[in-house]
């Protein structure tokens, strides 16, 4: 059997946590683990970890803050398991996303998979069109397309939507240096650049967006708008570069 691990970041979210953490032990199996780094959280987040009496959940409190996308990268190299999903600590699992991801690795070391908002169903909109946000099944094959839409920030790629294969986490990690957010994009852009992407059209979470999320689907500003496609040129120069010393 396919071992999955759960590869989460925590920091202050004792809010939405446990109903989080429900949803993900609820679809795993005895076998699988979930791999929690906390970033110095200041609230009752570890605490509340502590109550779950289930060897299958692993936290490593981390003293001092780091950000999340290092956080992130410390659960993705602690992971044991043959199919490593990434989590957030306030959204919800959708019954069935185990099995699905798992499936979709089958095809490709990274899938892809859509999401909707927790609090209505739907789908996210678009930040520049504001249509209906979503991947489409087969689209993980345009590569050319698939980083256009990364660079100008219209492609959903959630990490709390993917999953990696362990044979592809040498090449994701260790994250390039200077990578202090988009670690999702990051993922999506070596995976693209080494042909490895794989979409999941049905969504597999329910999105919960609040005013602490991390990433947000509203435009940035002009500067940060283009400051953020001056890192996404400079992680794709970085994943073709990988990409080519795996080969």
């Amino acid at each position: 059997m396919t071992v999955v691990s759960v590869c989460m970041a925590t920091y202050n979210g004792e809010r939405y946590l446990r109903e989080q953490l429900d949803s993900i032990l609820a679809e795993l199996e005895p076998t699988d683990e979930v791999v929690i780094v906390d970033d110095a959280s200041s609230d009752g987040t570890v605490a509340l970890l502590e109550t779950y009496d289930d060897p299958r959940v692993r936290v490593f409190a981390r003293d001092v803050n780091h950000g999340y996308v290092r956080s992130f990268e410390e659960a993705l190299t602690r992971a044991t398991g043959d199919v490593l999903m990434l989590a957030d600590q306030d959204d919800v699992w959708i019954p069935g996303r185990r099995a699905l991801l798992v499936a979709a690795l089958d095809e490709r070391a990274v899938a892809a998979s859509n999401l909707v908002l927790l609090s209505t169903g739907a789908p996210l909109r678009s930040p520049l069109t504001r249509r209906d946000w979503m991947l489409r099944t087969g689209g993980g094959a345009h590569r050319c397309r698939n980083q256009l839409k990364l660079l100008i920030g219209d492609a959903p790629y959630f990490g709390c939507a993917m999953a990696i294969r362990r044979d592809f986490v040498p090449v994701a990690t260790p994250f390039p240096a200077g990578l202090d957010e988009s670690h999702d994009l990051w993922i999506a852009t070596v995976a693209n650049a080494a042909g490895e992407l794989v979409h999941v059209e049905r969504p597999t979470l329910r999105r919960r967006v609040h005013g602490e999320n991390a990433s947000s689907d509203r435009p940035r500003g002009i500067l940060p708008a283009l400051r953020s496609r001056v890192l996404l040129l400079r992680l794709w120069r970085e994943a073709r570069r990988r990409v080519r010393d795996q080969a």
